[in-house]
């Protein structure tokens, strides 16, 4: 239930971005999100604490994560700022988007191989720095900086500095699942060798 909640959330969210009162938006667009994120957690808690997973949430979890990430990817981007630039970068975001598409598809063919795609510990800080950038983007309308060890830090800035980072984790971590994939996909296949199937199969 928490997994449908968190996607019912993204057309809401979306839809905050286009209010009248840019303030009121802002607040609305980060309120959800944190939401949609604490769903994320909590679902995750519920079922290791409980052993509730189910076929269903292992599923549409990962697909909801992707979802929500990518919907408010997008809306950064097409949001801007008084300066007029956008308030997320283009490249950092696409790079991050046709990632998520690569694993996603080298996911598919791995099931079809029977072959598990585990997550890296890499991946697992590229999720935290995404995570916190869409958080410091999402705040910036509202704050103009923040306090962290004593130090007055600009929070569109901050935002966007962990986006270019996640980007670069991304990278690396897209390029280890492809790497992954060709190693223990194709063991006991020629890369370029074509299966013929029987017709009258």
């Amino acid at each position: 239930m928490l997994t449908l909640l968190r996607i019912i959330l993204i057309p809401f969210l979306i839809r905050a971005f286009f209010l009248e009162d840019k303030l009121d938006g802002a607040h609305l667009a980060l309120t959800l999100f944190i939401i949609a994120s604490a769903t994320d957690y909590f679902d995750g808690l519920i079922a290791r604490k409980f052993n509730a997973a189910s076929k269903f949430g292992r599923m549409l979890d990962p697909i909801a994560d992707k979802m929500l990430v990518t919907a408010v990817l997008i809306m950064l981007v097409y949001d801007v700022q008084p300066n007029g630039l956008p308030r997320a970068d283009l490249i950092p975001v696409m790079i991050i988007i046709m990632r998520e598409i690569l694993v996603s598809g080298l996911r598919e063919f791995l099931a079809m191989e029977n072959v598990a795609m585990p997550v890296t510990k890499l991946a697992k800080w590229k999720t935290a720095f995404q995570f916190f950038a869409l958080l410091a983007l999402l705040a910036a309308p509202l704050t103009d900086s923040v306090i962290v060890s004593g130090q007055d830090i600009n929070t569109q800035q901050a935002g966007q500095v962990m986006l270019w980072i996640a980007a670069l984790l991304t990278t690396i971590t897209g390029y280890q699942y492809f790497r992954h994939t060709m190693r223990e996909g194709f063991k006991d296949a020629k890369i370029l060798q074509v299966k013929l199937i029987d017709s009258k199969e």
